[in-house]
């Protein structure tokens, strides 16, 4: 028996970069795994790749209804829900606070906050409907970053955004606790995805690199890692933390 066989667990964000590093290894560990992407075609070519019974869906997470339609799909295909990755977001090209548009700063907040903040919701909502496993009902583990521990200059929206992802974590860990579910986070340096590479100039990449200790980015595979622990009965006793994976670059 593999070390996740019979858990259902849902990835946002789970087409590419580190969600579909995490729904890959959760797969591999013998999970059955929904990926939620905003691009179906991401999502399902990541349920293809993984085959048997993964489920591929479609969905907006800064839309409330679309992610509770999102819960309500993966019940409706497994039967009850385990582990809740909220993974997505996006980033931005960094700029000073002063010359963000309001738009920008809202956008931000909601695709990066907002979001987390709805997916708790009808996850836990979820877990509370569900039968205890081993006196538990549900784990989440929510994708802050770095910049949720320091500050990411020219990055005032996505800062804000990621500290707010952490304050929600320690709500839901401290609310939900008694009743079997846990909320962590997960907090990544610069990591080599399709979404770092895209937003951060070339000049400020390098300028980052030489402050990591190895020299490189992470990779999305040493993320997930990290994060698929926390949701396993090895992390039981952790609840309401904030894991930073970044290969030292943070140390506080």
């Amino acid at each position: 028996m593999t070390v996740h066989e019979g858990k259902v667990a849902l990835v946002t964000g789970g087409g590419r970069g580190i969600g579909e590093s995490i729904a890959e290894r959760l797969s591999q560990a013998g999970a059955q795994v929904a990926i939620a992407d905003l691009s179906q075609s991401r999502a399902q070519a990541v349920a293809d790749r993984l085959g048997g019974d993964a489920l591929a869906l479609a969905v907006n997470v800064a839309d409330e209804d679309a992610v509770a339609a999102m819960v309500a799909s993966v019940v409706e295909r497994f039967g009850r829900l385990d582990y809740a990755f909220n993974n997505a977001g996006i980033s931005d090209t960094p700029k000073r606070l002063v010359d963000f548009e309001a738009e920008s700063w809202h956008h931000m907040i909601e695709v990066n906050m907002t979001s987390v903040f709805y997916c708790m919701k009808h996850e836990i909502r979820q877990f509370l409907t569900q039968e205890t496993r081993d006196e538990r009902r549900g784990a989440i583990v929510n994708t802050s970053s770095g910049a949720g521990i320091i500050a990411a200059p020219g990055q005032p929206h996505y800062t804000a955004a990621k500290h707010g992802v952490l304050g929600l974590t320690k709500v839901g860990a401290q609310e939900y606790g008694a009743e079997g579910v846990r909320v962590n986070a997960i907090c990544p340096g610069v990591t080599d995805t399709p979404m770092v590479t895209s937003s951060l100039p070339k000049e400020i990449l390098d300028q980052v690199l030489k402050t990591m200790p190895e020299g490189r980015m992470g990779r999305p595979d040493d993320v997930a890692a990290a994060a698929i622990w926390l949701c396993s009965d090895e992390a039981r006793w952790v609840n309401g933390q904030s894991l930073i994976v970044d290969g030292g670059g943070v140390v506080r």
